[in-house]
């Protein structure tokens, strides 16, 4: 699966305090989260779906492009 896009990503396991907090701060309880230009668009079951349908491809693509701009 990708997008074709370069990431940046946290690996929670490794950083306990961003692990701890982190349910808190997006009111999201699960692992993985994908969070794109500062909001939070779900877990994993969310981002499939998004990816199988194609949202996911839109929303990297929009992101990338207003970075860009």
């Amino acid at each position: 699966m990708g997008c074709g896009e370069k990431f940046a990503y946290v690996d929670i396991l490794q950083n306990p305090e961003i692990r701890a907090s982190l349910p808190t701060y997006a009111n999201w309880p699960t692992f993985p989260q994908l969070w794109v230009n500062g909001e939070l668009v779900g877990g994993s079951d969310i981002i499939l779906e998004m990816f199988e349908n194609g949202e996911l491809q839109t929303l990297i693509k929009s992101a990338v492009g207003k970075a860009e701009a």
